[in-house]
């Protein structure tokens, strides 16, 4: 060891010089020195599922009796270390790193097998032992899909289903609530602030069967591939064998893809998961600008709710509150939808065998996700929940809304209550005045016909 802290460590390439404290060896060291391009790591979710399947790769080699009990046990509990977050500062490679993520996979093998020698008291090799019956380029596709499986388990399903029973509970409060519908923005047929919290609620809950779809494809793993798709230097059971000590170490159920080829020269499960994230960002994108529309104001902007007051809303104009959360989702939401268009890239970017952009769709993926579920919740507790109602000014903009006359064109025609209409925008007068004025229906038939709340349920006002 150097008198400056550093150690010196040796691979096929020669020697260099490695932190003395640190758990990985030469090939990390290499790395680190080649890629100081972002400073960001590879993300928890992917170094917690790395460890995962090096654990469960030990057990598979031992149980096929490759790979002798001592070691492979040393190995499970090393990289179940890992998987725990005991050892993240020693994950220090760039995302922007080689595109196999080679980088990757030998800094978990080094680090591994440095804690299994150190347990052990005896050499477990990084590439030998930790890496038996593997490839880089089946080890980080199997990582990813591991990763986004438990990540949307985890994280992001329990979040949107946390959204939807509130946006659902909210919807079930305020259905007797009636108010103005628009479309283009402009003055539209009534509906209730029930059926339009409803329709807030389905988005999400289509957002989670749609995830749950594509996780069906996710939960393929390319393990046992290999180098190319032919699964050299594994055996035959090796890729069952894993994908069973991933399942029951997880509690998820994986299983070996159909097509290891496929499996590594593509990214096509992870970007049809990335398009349904993308979709859910374009969801909560809608849900976020409705809220924002309502809330603003309050006295020159519709003001139809009140968002909780969370903080104030400006440097210079005391009392002035924004609308925070809903901001913020919609930040998360083009985030989303700008790491989808980089996956969309990475995934294209297959070259035969390979896709040589797997660490950043795992970097990517794993935000959004993340992301999303973080957002989901912020928007169900700190938005949707505590939002309160300005009934009066609702009723008092519907009882003025001269696009009610729509109810009367089965009675009257188009064309006279359009003349209706614009005489009630022209002269600001209510439109149960001109009616009277310009049909012969009487009030009873007139209030039966134009009750704000009876059209909400659709149909022919009036009809049976």
């Amino acid at each position: 060891m150097s008198e400056q802290g550093f150690r010196t460590e040796s691979d096929s390439m020669g020697e260099l010089q490695v932190p003395a404290e640190a758990l990985y060896g030469a090939q990390t060291q290499r790395a680190v020195d080649n890629f100081a391009i972002s400073g960001l790591p590879m993300p928890r979710r992917f170094i917690q599922a790395l460890g995962r399947v090096k654990a469960s790769t030990a057990q598979a080699n031992q149980s096929l009796g490759d790979l002798d009990a001592a070691i492979a046990g040393a190995i499970t509990q090393a990289a179940e270390r890992v998987a725990e977050g005991e050892h993240d500062a020693q994950f220090p490679v760039d995302v922007f790193q080689t595109g196999s993520g080679t980088s990757s996979n030998m800094n978990a093998n080094e680090v591994i097998a440095r804690l299994a020698t150190e347990s052990l008291g005896s050499p477990v090799h990084p590439n030998d032992h930790v890496n038996m019956s593997q490839s880089s380029n089946d080890v980080i596709p199997t990582a990813i899909h591991v990763a986004a499986t438990l990540a949307c388990a985890e994280e992001l399903l329990p979040a949107l289903d946390h959204l939807a029973a509130t946006l659902e509970r909210r919807a079930e409060d305020l259905n007797d609530v009636t108010t103005t519908g628009r479309t283009h923005l402009m003055d539209a047929m009534p509906v209730t602030l029930g059926q339009s919290i409803g329709g807030w609620a389905f988005q999400i809950r289509q957002g989670e069967v749609r995830i749950r779809s594509a996780m069906e494809r996710v939960r393929a793993l390319a393990q046992g591939g290999t180098a190319v798709g032919t699964g050299i230097n594994a055996r035959p059971k090796f890729a069952d064998a894993v994908a069973a000590a991933l399942t029951e170490r997880s509690g998820v159920s994986f299983y070996p893809t159909p097509n290891r080829f496929e499996g590594l020269s593509t990214q096509d499960a992870a970007v049809e998961l990335s398009g349904q994230l993308k979709t859910v960002a374009v969801s909560l994108m809608k849900i976020s600008n409705d809220l924002r529309w309502m809330n603003s104001g309050p006295l020159a902007g519709l003001g139809e709710i009140a968002l909780p007051a969370l903080q104030p809303g400006s440097s210079i104009m005391p009392g002035k509150v924004n609308p925070v959360i809903p901001e913020a989702v919609a930040q998360v939401c083009a985030q989303v939808i700008g790491n989808d268009t980089t996956i969309t890239i990475a995934g294209q970017s297959g070259n035969f065998q390979l896709n040589v952009m797997l660490p950043v769709v795992a970097h990517n993926l794993l935000e959004s996700i993340s992301l999303l579920a973080n957002a989901s919740t912020a928007l169900a507790d700190r938005a949707v929940a505590g939002f309160s109602v300005n009934r009066e000014r609702l009723e008092a903009a519907l009882g003025r809304n001269p696009i009610l006359v729509t109810a009367l064109n089965t009675e009257i025609g188009y064309e006279l209550g359009a003349k209706i209409a614009k005489r009630a925008y022209a002269e600001g007068r209510p439109l149960m005045d001109l009616a009277r004025e310009m049909t012969d229906l009487s009030d009873d038939e007139l209030e039966r016909l134009l009750d704000p709340r009876a059209l909400t349920a659709g149909g022919i006002p009036g009809a049976d």
